[in-house]
């Protein structure tokens, strides 16, 4: 693993929050992932009096921010503020949170009147087995391998206009372009600042694009960034190009690969698809839903580009399904009895 990827993942030697034990026996749903996608999906099962456990591993994708923004009436809380209070919520109905990390799950034999039936193995040997899942891992944030860069990811590296906009308006701001996502990257930091500076750093910049660029007043710079510069106080100053020249800049805009964290699930077969900055995620359906049968995603795993409100909202509407599927499955295993 790279030093960017161990950024991305902000992985954790201790537990960030106190710990459920795993529940015994097979329980209606087992969520892997405790961001705002699998909480609010479990939060969900939970209301719906149905016993779900969430594995979070305790390293949110958003770890590095001080605040979310853009999410109603929450805008301005820290990321560990909204996680802890969505912990509180689901524990309040019934359900568990347990701090571990996934290193295998797939299916496992059916029960007696033919209901799915999964089985997923903790890194300390623990496991639990479930009725249905809902997978909401996040991704991976991997930035360019520029010296420096990673150490301000978060704060004066930033990747979306929405969830950093505003707190670095007007600030001299240089765009380190990835690829042609970037382009569109510059657009929307331009309504920010007067002052912006496009780094094509050896991606294609055709000359349709450089003209509106000019004519927005965005500054290009094809020459490579090879380190990012820092101020006495540590502060991001600029960066410093292959020709040895410093450009002053206080913020940088980078749009990262995404990757799905998935590296444990190989296991249930999902689905991969390919997506636009040579990133990664996980396919599905309506609600979540996937091929796999049993099996549900939701959050940035399935779609890298969604905020938290919109991460919360696809867990939610996965944990109605996945309720709708149990209701339907508890009907089948009564009638089962009965005939």
């Amino acid at each position: 693993m790279t030093d960017n990827e161990r950024q991305g993942t902000m992985a954790e030697t201790t537990r960030p929050y106190a710990s459920d034990e795993l529940a015994e026996g097979t329980i209606d749903a087992v969520v892997i992932g405790g961001g705002a996608a699998g909480l609010n999906g479990a939060l969900i099962l939970a209301r719906s009096r149905r016993s779900v456990v969430v594995i979070d591993s305790g390293s949110p994708r958003n770890a590095p921010a001080e605040a979310v923004h853009g999410l109603l009436a929450l805008d301005g809380t820290p990321p560990t503020e909204i996680l802890r209070r969505g912990r509180e919520q689901v524990r309040q109905y019934g359900g568990h949170v347990a701090f571990g990390e996934v290193v295998s799950a797939e299916p496992a034999a059916p029960s007696g009147d033919g209901d799915l039936r999964f089985a997923v193995t903790l890194a300390d040997g623990r496991s639990i087995t479930a009725r249905r899942i809902l997978v909401a891992t996040g991704v991976t944030d991997v930035l360019p391998d520029v010296p420096g860069l990673a150490e301000h990811w978060g704060h004066s590296v930033v990747h979306c206009p929405y969830c950093h906009g505003w707190e670095v308006r007007d600030e001299p701001i240089g765009i380190l372009a990835t690829g042609t996502a970037s382009i569109g990257h510059a657009l929307l930091f331009r309504q920010l600042t007067e002052d912006l500076t496009y780094f094509t750093h050896g991606t294609d910049l055709d000359d349709d694009t450089r003209a509106r660029f000019a004519a927005r007043g965005i500054r290009v710079i094809d020459t490579p960034v090879t380190e990012v510069v820092n101020a006495k106080d540590g502060t991001l100053a600029g960066v410093r190009l292959a020709d040895g020249q410093v450009v002053a800049r206080r913020v940088l805009g980078v749009a990262p690969r995404m990757l799905a964290r998935i590296q444990a699930l190989e296991g249930l077969g999902l689905p991969v698809q390919d997506l636009p900055n040579a990133s990664r995620g996980l396919a599905s359906g309506v609600a979540g839903a996937t091929d796999v049968p049993g099996v549900w995603v939701a959050g940035n795993v399935a779609d890298a580009a969604a905020q938290v409100g919109a991460s919360a909202a696809a867990g939610a509407l996965a944990g109605i399904e996945i309720n709708k599927a149990l209701a339907i499955a508890d009907t089948d295993a009564a009638l089962h009895r009965i005939v």
